[in-house]
């Protein structure tokens, strides 16, 4: 259950943008509501300029530029210490390439192994790279929270110049450069770089006041645009130039390696879009970080052979095909472990550890976990050693990595930004560590996962013209989202299901206004709509080819019932989970979530007329046409399974409740109404 809101539309704002521009009224409509209201703002989407600020306005970039090209001048060794991810893989491919053809620097590179040595650089790492002779590291995508690294690399007579994107967390590294836009003293006009944007401005900087801009985007803004797209940094200002620029050349790449993995993904013949990049070349890149080793995807990105190219590309469609088969295991440990434990979702952040889980899948079981509960989710996976890693995601307007980072005593490391972070502890502090984040949480009030619609559309109006009027829009991503519409108040007429039941087409209508819509990964045994439903979509829209014919194509990204409070649902459902983990209610929390005889009564008739029910909360609390809230009706089934009259299977993706008993019990013996009543 997600909060659904409609941005506000300030309309004579938005009229007065499309006469000003001559902008079709859905372009100026989303123009008004997404704030892009400036001269400034609304050409920069329709420019096909590339502007970029000065890169010595970064803090330390003067320094990086002296000391690098000292050491390119006196033929110093240098190595590029990446990270196995794929803003890591492409910043490293980007700078490591333009400082080995470009200035003829002796240069080589070096990405730690994600599962022997994890993020960041190490100080086996960094002797392996003194062995060699190096004089001077300079990292991409890492470096700022490697203070004692970087401090054992000069010991060794090793320089560093670091370039990141990630939040410092103490005092910054002994480097003799730190470029981070995030440094407190950095004066830079744009934030929001990723690790290969970081590095693009490097070699901007490199280059001089001179620099061909245009020349620097045609040799490196398709892999600057895949790190870019792919670390999910806002997609505005540089960044947006960057992955415009980059989806440009990338659909027309003479880059052996993306062309190998576009047709390993079936996209070779297709338009390249962001979600073309998203979905299909960032997974394979980091799929060989995860399972195998992201010196092959650098490769794969820097290769001129075109058999070198496709093998590597086979490589990498190999791990990706193993991260899905160990992600669907993982998954399945931990629906196990909800359906012993269910109250471990009950936690305002979802803590579960797991032995033998692979660390390259867990941040993407963590994404999955969250979208599920609407919760920041960190997973942990136990080695045989009992070293333990983490990863984690959060919602957007928590800060998960404060919330790590006040714990970190029962850590040995930590870092990451506000919405994913990743730690390793020892396997006897997890319950510590546990208790802890969730009690430094204990008194914030978690913001909901909202659901925005940047507005509504009227079903009658569906058609493609409405799509080619937001064509300037693109590139989408993070802050720039595909526009997002509501379509409310629609009845299903028809469900079915395709792909070997694995996805929905649903037929809906309002009024005389028919809509056909897609809504993928939700399966048979998931979906519990039905024919005659009342319901609101949040949807996107897209064009369709088929036999050379164009059509729209509507796909349902989030659906609720029309009747349903979802905001109202939550915050009952929050109430039983204090109570859950046994924190102290109010009397007025206690009485929203006591239920009293007739509301068992209500739930138990229902159930036994239907002979149980095998769908979740949301849907029973439908088909009780909302007479009970969602703390209630959790107490209920609660109470119902401890005094034997049910049932009831909790886990990731199933809910399912059965009939157990038909005797007559004596509620007052539950502990669930005991506990509730002495708060009263």
């Amino acid at each position: 259950m997600k909060v659904w809101s409609v941005k506000k539309l300030d309309k004579q704002l938005a009229g007065s943008i499309k006469g000003e521009y001559g902008l079709p009224n859905l372009l100026a409509t989303l123009f008004a509501v997404r704030g892009i209201t400036t001269k400034e703002q609304i050409e920069e989407y329709f420019s096909n300029k590339y502007i970029f600020s000065d890169p010595f306005l970064m803090k330390d970039m003067n320094r990086a530029v002296e000391r690098i090209t000292f050491a390119v001048e006196n033929g110093e060794k240098i190595c590029v210490y990446g990270d196995y991810d794929a803003d890591g893989v492409t910043s490293t491919a980007l700078l490591y390439s333009y400082l080995r053809d470009s200035l003829s620097a002796d240069v080589d590179f070096y990405i730690p192994s994600r599962m022997e040595e994890g993020y960041g650089m190490n100080k086996r790492a960094v002797d392996r790279i003194n062995s060699l002779g190096t004089k001077l590291i300079i990292t991409v995508d890492n470096g700022i929270s490697a203070g004692e690294e970087i401090a054992y690399a000069k010991s060794l007579g090793i320089d560093t110049v670091v370039t990141d994107h990630h939040m410092p967390s103490g005092a910054l590294p002994p480097a003799v450069a730190v470029i981070d836009a995030h440094r407190q003293d950095d004066k830079s006009p744009f934030k929001d770089f990723s690790g290969v944007g970081v590095a693009f401005k490097l070699v901007m900087a490199i280059e001089g006041e001179y620099a061909d801009i245009d020349s620097l985007l045609e040799n490196f803004s398709d892999i600057t645009a895949i790190g870019t797209i792919g670390d999910i940094v806002p997609l505005k200002g540089e960044n947006r130039t960057l992955a415009k620029a980059g989806i440009a050349h990338i659909q027309n790449s003479d880059r052996m390696g993306i062309n190998a993995m576009k047709e390993k993904s079936g996209v070779l013949e297709r338009e390249i879009t962001s979600s073309t990049v998203s979905f299909s070349l960032v997974p394979r890149i980091n799929a060989c970080g995860r399972i195998a080793h992201s010196a092959k995807s650098v490769e794969l990105l820097l290769t001129e052979d075109k058999f070198n190219a496709e093998t590597l590309a086979g490589e990498l469609e190999e791990n990706n095909n193993k991260r899905k088969v160990l992600e669907q295991e993982i998954l399945k440990d931990i629906d196990a472990i909800i359906h012993n434990r269910p109250n471990i979702v009950n936690d305002k952040i979802i803590v579960i550890a797991g032995q033998g889980w692979h660390q390259g899948v867990i941040g993407i079981v963590a994404a999955r976990i969250k979208e599920i509960y609407d919760k920041p989710v960190i997973i942990i996976g136990v080695d045989e050693n009992g070293t333990a890693r983490g990863s984690g995601r959060s919602v957007e307007g928590f800060s998960l990595c404060d919330a790590v980072f006040a714990c970190s005593e029962y850590l040995t490391r930590y870092g990451g930004h506000p919405m994913a972070v990743g730690l390793g502890l020892k396997k006897d502090n997890i319950d510590k560590f546990r208790k802890a984040i969730n009690m430094y949480c204990r008194n914030i009030t978690m913001p909901y996962n909202k659901v925005e619609i940047d507005c509504k559309l009227n079903p009658a109006h569906l058609s493609l013209d409405l799509l080619d009027s937001l064509s300037c829009l693109e590139p989408y991503g993070e802050a720039n989202p595909v526009p997002l519409f509501g379509i409310y108040n629609m009845e299903i007429t028809e469900i079915q299901f395709v792909g070997n039941g694995k996805h929905l087409r649903m037929t809906l209508r309002r009024n005389n206004s028919y809509i056909t819509a897609m809504y993928f990964n939700m399966s048979a045994q998931d979906c519990f709509y039905r024919v005659g439903d009342l319901v609101d979509l949040a949807v996107t829209l897209d064009r369709n080819v088929y036999n050379g014919q164009e059509s729209l194509s509507i796909f349902i990204k989030n659906i609720k019932y029309s009747e349903s409070k979802n905001s109202d649902l939550i915050d009952n459902l929050r109430i039983f989970d204090k109570f859950a983990v046994r924190q102290s209610l109010t009397k007025k929390e206690a009485e929203e979530i006591l239920p009293a005889r007739e509301d068992f009564a209500v739930v138990y008739s229902f159930l036994k007329r239907n002979n149980g029910f095998h769908y979740g909360e949301y849907a029973l609390i439908n088909r009780l046409k909302y007479k009970i809230n969602a703390g209630k009706l959790k107490v209920i089934l609660y109470a119902m399974k401890e005094l034997g009259l049910i049932n009831w299977n909790q886990g990731l993706s199933t809910s399912y409740i059965e009939i157990k008993n038909s005797g007559k019990v004596n509620l007052e013996n539950s502990m669930f109404i005991k506990k509730l009543k002495e708060v009263q």
